[in-house]
């Protein structure tokens, strides 16, 4: 992939991703969705990792059990949750 913003291209990511792993730049997803399940119980219904700025970013969207969508940006890196947003209908 080129750049340095924006989603990786499909056909590359698990790649892209898994060398990430190797080389100690991204933590496995599976760490990242066991963090978020703990905090936030629910259906996850789309996972995304980005790379902005130099870093990768997941983003997780989990339906959670009163119907709400919530959000959470994590450092692919650190494993830190960098920000929550819950999806709005309004």
């Amino acid at each position: 992939f080129t750049g340095t913003t924006g989603a990786l291209a499909d056909d590359d990511d698990h790649e892209v991703a898994r060398r990430a792993v190797e080389r100690g730049e991204l933590l496995p997803l599976a760490t990242i969705l066991e963090h978020a399940k703990r905090e936030y119980p629910g259906r996850v219904i789309e996972v995304d990792l980005d790379r902005e700025h130099g870093r990768y970013l997941y983003e997780i969207e989990i339906l959670l059990s009163d119907g709400r969508v919530i959000e959470l940006t994590y450092d692919g890196k650190t494993g830190a949750l960098l920000e929550t947003e819950i999806e709005d209908d309004d």
